[in-house]
């Protein structure tokens, strides 16, 4: 922790709006750090010396601030504190930009661990692994079994329509990072729009629900569930398909995704349905086309990626690689559809 002020925080101005907003919440000088692994939005540790906070905004130099909306995450942990989903207490909402240059929110640290990768599960041994891997799967259904309109969610969103739109929202991000031919990837779209399932009961849907997206503890409990920018209602075993499309990131060598799954003691995916649908009630009989709009989806996010990298307005390492990903997930996920895998 510094009390420097990190990329787009201001402490002395963030301390001020504490104090008006929440008088007597801070009793020292704030120290913050950044938090890395957020999805895309900026995510920093602040402490005042006794208590720790979690600050959430929008990336520096941001255009959209529907991409990256604040109220939304706030709202959605805020309605489901009380339930059996495990959330942060959130602190405060605060939508005028003039404090940190961006609208922002404040909410109470949680301990626990974001495990991202195999060797961090091989440590606690396979029994500990597939508890874990059991308490992902038993929170999500309780977060599909939440009502929304008992927490206040009840126009979080518009389930009508829901995968159709999902559909077109993710063509249309395809359309905009085309740069080389992609052979199937129009094809699929195709199959997947000549199929779209009736949905069951919406949901509150996470979004990107994953591993190293909540917190786990020292007794192998989770403790948080994080990064809700992407949650809306909606039909919940999009949820579902995409947790298990990201369990078979090693038989696609998917870069840049959590290799977790492959641990000793993780359950396999079959294991892992098994476990939802008798959990929940749900009807999986049209799951195969939940999990190949899953494998379209992250084609499509991996093919963005690749055009930024192409642009030259991507950082870090490992971005070379990501366009030699795309093909198989555009590949799989045909398979997966016409069941030819």
């Amino acid at each position: 922790m510094t009390e420097t002020d990190p990329p787009g925080l201001d402490l002395a101005r963030l301390r001020a709006h504490l104090d008006r907003e929440r008088p007597g919440l801070v009793s020292g000088a704030l120290t913050a750090e950044v938090v890395q692994g957020g999805r895309s939005n900026l995510t920093y540790l602040v402490s005042d010396g006794e208590q720790r906070w979690v600050v959430r905004r929008p990336p520096l130099g941001h255009v959209l601030p529907t991409a990256h909306d604040m109220r939304r995450e706030f709202r959605v942990m805020s309605g489901l504190a009380g339930t059996p989903v495990p959330v942060p207490e959130t602190v405060l909402l605060c939508e005028d930009a003039d404090v940190l240059g961006a609208q922002f929110y404040v909410m109470q640290y949680v301990e626990g661990t974001p495990y991202r990768t195999a060797e961090e599960l091989e440590r606690l041994g396979p029994q500990r692994t597939r508890a874990i891997a059991d308490s992902l799967v038993d929170t999500l259904v309780d977060l599909h079994s939440v009502d929304p309109e008992a927490v206040g969610l009840g126009d979080f969103g518009r389930p009508e329509g829901f995968l159709e739109r999902q559909l077109r929202r993710w063509k249309k991000q395809l359309d905009g990072s085309r740069s080389r031919d992609l052979p199937g990837a129009d094809r699929l779209h195709d199959q997947l729009a000549a199929a779209i399932p009736a949905s069951g009961p919406p949901a509150i849907v996470h979004g990107d629900y994953r591993l190293d997206n909540v917190l786990v503890d020292g007794d192998d409990r989770i403790t948080a569930v994080l990064d809700w920018e992407m949650s809306t209602l909606g039909d919940p075993l999009t949820d579902l398909g995409l947790m298990v499309t990201y369990a078979q990131r090693d038989q696609l060598s998917l870069p840049m995704v959590s290799n977790a799954s492959s641990a000793p003691g993780y359950p396999d995916t079959d294991e892992t349905i098994a476990r939802y649908a008798q959990r929940s009630g749900r009807d999986l009989s049209a799951l195969d086309w939940y999990v190949s709009f899953a494998f379209f989806k992250l084609a499509v996010i991996l093919e963005g990626i690749y055009f930024r990298f192409q642009q030259g307005k991507t950082v870090g390492e490992g971005f070379d690689q990501i366009g030699a990903a795309v093909a198989p997930l555009i590949e799989q996920g045909s398979k997966t559809l016409t069941k030819e895998n």
